[in-house]
């Protein structure tokens, strides 16, 4: 792969041939450039996305639970906490 004097800028070819490593970087928060004939023409980012906490996603089921009717113990099977 040739790599810009930067390490965050890449040709259109070696973007291509190398893109689930490039991925890779961006998801560990990377910015990177993609440049066609040495002028840069895109760049790769991390999408800004919080991510829920447990005590959200745990309320989320707890909504579906009781849309889907499900008794106590099935939720508890549903979430991983089937403690039977």
């Amino acid at each position: 792969m040739t790599i810009a004097a930067d390490q965050n800028t890449f040709g259109i070819y070696d973007a291509k041939t190398n893109f689930a490593s490039l991925v890779e970087r961006v998801m560990s928060g990377e910015t990177l450039t993609i440049t066609k004939h040495g002028k840069p023409v895109a760049t790769i980012s991390p999408i800004e996305k919080p991510v829920p906490e447990l005590g959200e996603l745990i309320e989320q089921l707890e909504g579906t639970r009781s849309l889907l009717r499900l008794g106590k113990n099935d939720y508890r099977k549903l979430i991983g906490r089937d403690d039977h």
